[in-house]
């Protein structure tokens, strides 16, 4: 039987990603361009300094991707493409290159939901036992899918305000931390107490949705307030803030997450999403998840990354579902809900 190769691209925001992957599980390469030093100085990423440098990025990682792979093109089997969610710049400057690159070749194309992608990532460390559910956690998302087979995808539970990450870095700016932030807070909670008891929104309810935009307003209320009294939190008790802080949203998430589990009974817990390297939240789920098997990406394949693409893409080739050239990027794509 001939092998399947696929070329994956992903540029849904700050990372130029391109991946080759072979057979489904065997991640020959996953080049990632990184851009973070350019956004540092705004505190957040900018759409039009991330889309100019996926321009400047995209040809070298494609060819990189192909010489660690050591893949000839007449090898490759389709071309895979973060369609959305995302900066629409940013997404379209990864369509028009796997479009062009698949035209040029005469392969399929496969388009990918990026949430998709952070959720397959699983599948390359491990075997997804079926029905799953996932947690994915990112500066953008925060939500709970429950896979009843793979490529079945349909959300039962997301924010309703702040993404779990967006808060994370509201915060870290708050703290003075350099963006992006959150693994700064989460080195400073390992050191400190949870002595502030900051509020965990939503956990009286019955439903599976997160809420974090009160946790960082009480947060940042609790900063501004010690400054009218004189009093520097930031300077003098940092860790203990982080502590706190981190303390309420792991709470929020595990929480929510064994109420998901306890409503949609599954195999398998998947954890994806650039918050998914998080050391605090992978400690309480190896205490508090027990009864099922949990599944976190190593660290390199918990961010943006074309590898996680190119995952998601071998159940669509699979299921033959191709796109044509007029493809256009989704910038709110979402899952269907359950």
């Amino acid at each position: 039987m001939k092998d399947n190769y696929i070329l994956a691209f992903e540029t849904s925001c700050d990372e130029t990603s391109v991946a080759v992957l072979k057979n489904g599980t065997t991640l020959l390469s996953n080049v990632i361009a990184s851009q973070i030093n350019s956004h540092k100085r705004f505190g957040g990423v900018v759409p039009e300094v991330a889309s100019r440098h996926h321009v400047e990025q995209i040809t070298a990682c494609i060819d990189e991707a192909l010489l660690q792979a050591n893949v000839e093109v007449s090898d490759l089997s389709a071309v895979a493409v973060t369609q959305g969610p995302g900066l629409v710049g940013a997404l379209l400057i990864g369509i028009m290159a796997a479009k062009t690159f698949a035209w040029a070749n005469q392969l399929p194309l496969i388009p990918v939901n990026h949430m998709a992608g952070h959720l397959m990532a699983a599948s390359l460390v491990d075997t997804i036992e079926y029905p799953a559910m996932a947690l994915l956690v990112s500066g953008g998302h925060s939500e709970l899918v429950y896979v009843e087979k793979e490529g079945s995808y349909k959300k039962v539970g997301e924010t309703r305000d702040d993404a779990v990450g967006e808060a994370y870095d509201k915060v870290g700016r708050v703290m003075g931390l350099t963006y992006p932030s959150g693994k700064a807070v989460d080195e400073l909670a390992h050191q400190g107490q949870d002595t502030y008891h900051f509020p965990r929104a939503m956990m009286n309810t019955h439903d599976i949705e997160f809420s974090f935009s009160g946790l960082k307003s009480a947060f940042i209320n609790t900063v501004h307030h010690a400054e009218q009294k004189g009093e520097d939190l930031v300077k003098d008790d940092l860790r203990n803030l982080a502590a706190s802080f981190q303390a309420a949203v792991l709470d929020v998430l595990i929480g929510k997450t064994k109420l998901a589990l306890e409503k949609y009974p599954v195999k398998t817990l998947i954890v994806g999403g650039g918050v998914s390297a998080n050391q605090g939240l992978r400690e309480r789920l190896q205490l508090d998840v027990t009864d099922v098997k949990v599944i976190v990406p190593p660290l390199r394949l918990c961010g943006d990354n074309a590898g996680m693409i190119a995952a998601a893409a071998y159940v669509e080739w699979q299921r033959q579902n191709f796109s044509g050239l007029d493809l256009n990027a989704k910038p709110s794509l979402v899952f269907e809900d359950l």
